[in-house]
């Protein structure tokens, strides 16, 4: 399974699966494994990701099946080549974004809520502090994205809706979808002025019939832009 991916180049990807993080050359069709940072752990598997500001790759890890505890974490694979544990317990790694200056770190663990910590791109997160309860909306965080304004863009999984939550963490507005498993969002177009929405049929967790689950929606008319995504920049050769 697929978790998450970083442009390098025009052909080549970094890529999140479930046995690691991995180089991937889209013209030859090469898989190279970097580096598995749970391979002694069977409950878990690569999930959601970004990159930072500068270009470096945070993805988490997720429980497969066992979710009574955090048996996954937040990495970060730095420009020189290091993976870098930065939060240990998470459950259900989804959602790291970043705020438009790359000072914040928006993260969702698995347990319903969306926390932010201070982030510095080559040292240790901030202390955790919460940014928006979903359960007070009845709604479950799953992939996010920011916009220019600093709003943070969630899909609001089991909900059939996407939110959009204020740099102040209130829940400003919520969009119907035609499914119920929205599993995450991203900016894209000409003008970053889209919001593509991705859907899950069947994750191997959660699965759904409806005849436009796991379908990629696009949204317009939003009267908002994304923020360019970083590519992987790194200070090494990856062969």
């Amino acid at each position: 399974m697929i978790g998450c991916l970083a442009v390098i180049n025009r052909s080549e990807i970094l890529i999140t699966l479930q046995t690691g993080l991995y180089r991937y050359h889209l013209e030859s069709d090469q898989l190279r494994l970097i580096v598995d940072p749970e391979r002694d752990q069977p409950k878990t598997r690569m999930n959601d990701g970004k990159t930072d500001r500068q270009g470096q790759l945070v993805f988490a890890s997720m429980g497969i099946k066992d979710r009574s505890q955090g048996w996954g974490a937040l990495y970060r694979f730095n420009r020189l080549g290091v993976l870098e544990t930065l939060l240990d317990d998470v459950v259900v790694g989804n959602g790291p974004c970043f705020s438009p200056d790359g000072g914040w770190l928006y993260f969702s663990d698995g347990r319903g809520t969306m926390q932010r910590f201070a982030y510095n791109p080559n040292g240790a997160l901030g202390p955790g502090e919460l940014f928006f309860d979903g359960r007070d909306h009845g709604l479950i965080c799953d992939g996010a994205t920011v916009d220019h304004h600093g709003n943070v863009w969630a899909a609001l999984i089991g909900s059939s809706k996407i939110g959009c939550i204020s740099p102040a963490g209130e829940l400003k507005l919520t969009i119907n979808l035609p499914i119920p498993l929205p599993s995450s969002v991203m900016f894209g177009g000409p003008e970053l002025d889209l919001l593509y929405v991705t859907s899950i049929s069947d994750s191997g967790n959660r699965r759904d019939e409806s005849p436009g689950s796991g379908l990629l929606y696009c949204l317009s008319g939003l009267r908002t832009e994304g923020l360019r995504e970083a590519p992987f920049k790194p200070n090494f050769s990856l062969y």
